[in-house]
């Protein structure tokens, strides 16, 4: 049985609004069982094992990140994690402590940042330096790319004559050779020799990524890829099984990850199969009511999709073609498999960055909804960088959902010095609209993309919010007239992805509702907009029990 809890006396966010400062909240056996005037709560439950008097902090309920790699970022944790390194010196300098600390045939990992490099593009040769002796392969942060040593190359037969896959491309200098960074689907050329995780480290990694989770005040969130893709194998394993031993705390659901080589003849097979895994899940306990398609790639390596060339930067290659980008399925294709898994009761989630896959995704959704009706389906697109400003009413028009990342929504160092130079004055200004979409009547949630991204909800509010990034605070806003309230975001957080993820009692604190329970260190409400991203967490409760605890919070 859990701990009962009586939090008093202090501003409480109950997922859509702020209640009344003389409001208290009641939790008993996991479950809110009183909202309401301090006397009255306290009547219901006059000797609770915790008293918490807020004073100065809050209460909210348990956040719900829309779109997270949980497995793959614990994992990644538990191997060379790079996440905490900065600068090319630092870097190598962890790769090489790891190697030295790890022998066996591969060095695995990620977390290094393309704006620490030249161009975006770290080389083989660098790592040959640290590890000159076994192949190395290391995932970016944002999971479209990876970084190789001259090993690994050779182990996978990578040479000037490899022709860049449909969906990827190999960096090569002058010549031709390639240089050790691999964009998009030519990960796969390597990833097919490197020994898959095993059950155990798959395991590890969801009990690490929840634990990271809920130190943030984290309760729920949506796998975002459940399949092959990166070197990772479809991990609803893991989840089924920390249900059936008890572990799992917090309200996962997934997406089921279609393909990128899916074609017309491939779809019927596809949702067949896609049926039988989720009823499969579900039976476990393990909800995967979600489609994962990714439209397209990232602007930083010019694989997200343009309406309008990229610009170039340079003039070291005036005979290469102009480059707008990649689309991974073809569009009849995308727009066949959206309609058959939303007449299938799958929830669409479409990864888009560029404008012309934010219009593609679009057009998919038309269709789907068009061939098939109102099918109740909660569909999502997800990142949502540039949308030609023709493109924003439909999202409302249509009913769709924004999954924003907004953490991404300032000038940092990558955008001001890889993506902000191949956009131009024009598409800048139509960098994550999420005021406009909001207008438009879309439903907005959130999400981190972590292991992208830190899965700190406040750092992400703070970029909303502001439109600048707390390490950033002197450079001028991504602009400014599409930040949104802190309670927008709040309830984005909360409610919206909770929504998003089809659990009927998350994101909110009401009586009867599972106690998912947020004490914050401090009260966002009274702070000035540029102090957010400095809300930290005291206490996450998940059913009423306390799955991360900063400090004692009460005597």
């Amino acid at each position: 049985m859990n701990d009962s809890w009586l939090f008093h006396s202090g501003t409480i966010f109950d997922g859509g609004t702020v209640l009344d400062t003389a409001s208290a909240v009641a939790v008993r056996d996991g479950r809110v069982i009183a909202v309401g005037t301090e006397a009255r709560v306290r009547a219901l439950l006059p000797n609770p094992d915790h008293d918490v008097h807020l004073g100065t902090r809050a209460l909210t309920p348990g956040f719900t990140d829309a779109h997270v790699h949980t497995v793959m970022g614990g994992v990644e944790s538990l191997a060379c994690d790079l996440s905490g390194a900065a600068g090319i010196q630092e870097v190598l300098e962890t790769i090489s402590g790891f190697a030295a600390s790890h022998p066996g045939q591969w060095i695995t990992g990620g977390g290094w940042s393309m704006s620490d490099f030249p161009g975006g593009n770290p080389t083989a040769e660098q790592l040959d330096a640290v590890v000159p002796d076994r192949p190395a392969y290391l995932l970016n942060r944002d999971h479209h790319g990876a970084w190789v040593n001259s090993a690994a190359l050779k182990l996978a037969g990578i040479t000037a004559q490899t022709p860049d896959p449909s969906d990827g491309r190999l960096e090569r200098d002058s010549f031709g050779n390639p240089t050790g960074a691999l964009h998009e689907g030519a990960m796969d050329l390597v990833t097919k020799f490197i020994p898959g995780p095993e059950a155990a480290t798959l395991r590890a990694g969801l009990l690490a990524g929840q634990s990271y989770l809920h130190s943030f005040g984290i309760t729920g969130w949506q796998e975002a890829i459940l399949g092959s893709y990166a070197g990772y194998p479809d991990v609803s394993t893991a989840y089924r099984g920390l249900i059936s031993e008890g572990l799992l705390t917090g309200q996962a659901t997934g997406a089921l990850w279609v393909p990128r080589d899916t074609t017309l003849k491939d779809i019927p097979a596809l949702v067949e199969n896609f049926l039988a895994r989720r009823f499969a899940n579900a039976a476990a306990g393990f909800r995967t009511t979600s489609a994962k398609i990714m439209v397209d790639g990232i602007a930083e390596n010019q694989s997200a999709a343009m309406l309008e060339p990229y610009l170039r930067t340079c003039d070291c290659a005036p005979d290469a073609p102009e480059n707008s980008g990649l689309q991974y399925l073809e569009r009849e294709v995308l727009l066949a498999v959206a309609t058959a898994l939303d007449a299938a009761g799958f929830d669409l989630h479409l990864h888009v960055i560029g404008d012309a896959a934010a219009r593609l995704g679009l057009d998919a959704i038309a269709a789907a909804r068009t061939a098939n009706g109102a099918t109740g389906g909660r569909h999502h697109l997800a990142h949502l960088q540039i949308i030609h400003p023709d493109d924003v009413p439909r999202f409302g028009a249509l009913g769709l959902s924004i999954n924003a990342q907004a953490l991404w929504a300032c000038n940092d160092d990558q955008m001001l010095e890889l993506t902000n130079p191949i956009l131009g004055a024009e598409r800048l200004g139509w960098q994550y609209p999420f005021r406009s979409l909001i207008d438009s009547g879309a439903h907005l949630v959130m999400g981190s993309d972590w292991s992208v991204s830190t899965p700190n909800p406040w750092e992400a509010i703070h970029v909303a919010v502001n439109r600048t990034h707390p390490d950033y605070p002197d450079v001028e806003p991504l602009v400014a007239d599409q930040a949104i309230t802190l309670l927008e975001a709040m309830r984005a957080y909360t409610q919206g992805s909770a929504w998003i993820n089809r659990d009927h009692e998350g994101g909110r604190i009401r009586p009867g509702a599972r106690a998912d329970l947020v004490l914050l260190d401090s009260d966002p409400f009274a702070l000035a907009s540029d102090d957010l991203h400095a809300v930290g967490v005291e206490l996450t409760l998940a059913a009423g029990r306390a799955v991360y605890e900063r400090t004692a919070v009460c005597g």
